[in-house]
């Protein structure tokens, strides 16, 4: 690659692209809205969510000092992400919360970078996610999810016009930002019927001796915020 090229690339991938027309925005609202209510759907596409989940958990058990030894994610949307280290303080702390409040937030960074016109910053970024975390990756489903998932940011991101680029960064982030609203109120309704004692809330309650309730309004918080700010952000074309 020639310098040429490279600064071409370089040009790319730090500039601005037009917003698209406020129907498009509307289009993929709507399209996110149909993937993220019917629970048929759903279950599949919460596979997208169990990602983020488990890759919030993994970059922050790194940001904390921790060592990442593992990634997992499960055919029924479920995940487990392995770090070494003090199993209490606020490494420990941060790791734990970082699961349910990183969909929501990623999508709120990405609603940034679309509202300032980084529509291909986005979707290189995203990749470059994906990469990292496919490293970690510890069982073939989850090696699976996150191949298709990687492949389809990098197709579109090489092949595809600006247009489709934009309206799939703008699915994906609308997806984000409600499908990290989802999964807290998944979590209260297990929690009211007796289940899921070992989950995020609980393990935060455990390490922080705040009640698990509170540590769910915590994510609630995160998520609701996220989803309005980011949608405002989304809506401002």
């Amino acid at each position: 690659m020639d310098s040429t090229t490279a600064t071409s690339l370089w040009d790319e991938l730090i500039g601005s692209q037009p917003d698209p027309d406020l129907w498009v925005v509307l289009a993929t609202l709507a399209a996110a809205v149909a993937v993220v209510a019917p629970h048929g759907l759903w279950r599949v596409a919460r596979n997208a969510i169990t990602i983020a989940h488990e890759g919030g958990h993994g970059l922050i058990a790194l940001c904390t000092g921790r060592t990442l030894t593992g990634i997992r994610l499960h055919s029924d949307t479920s995940g487990l992400t392995v770090s070494r280290g003090k199993p209490y303080g606020i490494g420990m702390i941060l790791t734990a919360a970082a699961g349910y409040t990183a969909p929501p937030l990623l999508g709120l960074g990405g609603a940034a970078l679309l509202a300032s016109g980084h529509i291909t910053l986005l979707l290189w970024v995203a990749t470059a996610l994906l990469l990292a975390m496919l490293v970690m990756i510890r069982n073939a489903y989850g090696v699976l999810t996150v191949v298709l998932a990687g492949g389809a940011f990098l197709l579109v991101s090489w092949l595809a016009g600006p247009q489709v680029q934009a309206a799939f960064a703008y699915v994906v982030v609308w997806f984000l930002l409600l499908g990290g609203v989802r999964p807290a109120f998944e979590l209260q309704a297990k929690r009211r019927r007796g289940g899921a004692g070992d989950s995020d809330a609980d393990q935060l309650s455990r390490l922080t001796h705040v009640p698990a309730w509170l540590w769910l309004f915590f994510f609630h918080a995160v998520s609701l915020s996220s989803l309005i700010g980011g949608g405002r952000w989304l809506l401002e074309v």
